[in-house]
């Protein structure tokens, strides 16, 4: 039923910037945090940064200083902007989505089906 709608990947030289978005829909409670992942070819996903309803932000500590994660304006979006991007950020970046859904701390989430992002030298 919820559906998360990724744009923004694409093709970009090192030293660039791409901007991703992604919006979530059919749900009808606001998430309590949004996040964005990446997997590159050969490795494990990692979370690059997660933002909470609160403004609460963290970052992976390869992107810190160069990712930027915000809520966007519409209910249940999120962005990502990407500025000095290195080759070592290519991957398939995957948007995410959570709602705590009692307070013992349970977690139900949502994952978009991803989009690359390939950064060349």
């Amino acid at each position: 039923q919820v559906q998360l709608e990724e744009s923004g990947g694409g093709l970009v030289h090192a030293g660039g910037s791409l901007t991703l978005s992604c919006a979530a829909s059919g749900s009808r409670f606001s998430f309590d945090a949004m996040a964005w992942y990446r997997q590159a070819h050969g490795k494990e996903r990692e979370l690059v940064a997660r933002i909470t309803s609160g403004g609460s932000t963290n970052y992976a500590d390869s992107v810190k200083g160069r990712f930027t994660i915000s809520r966007g304006n519409a209910k249940n979006t999120v962005l990502l902007q990407m500025n000095s991007l290195k080759v070592d950020d290519t991957a398939v970046y995957y948007c995410n989505a959570g709602l705590a859904v009692n307070v013992e701390g349970a977690w139900r989430e949502h994952w978009g089906q991803g989009t690359q992002v390939t950064v060349s030298s």
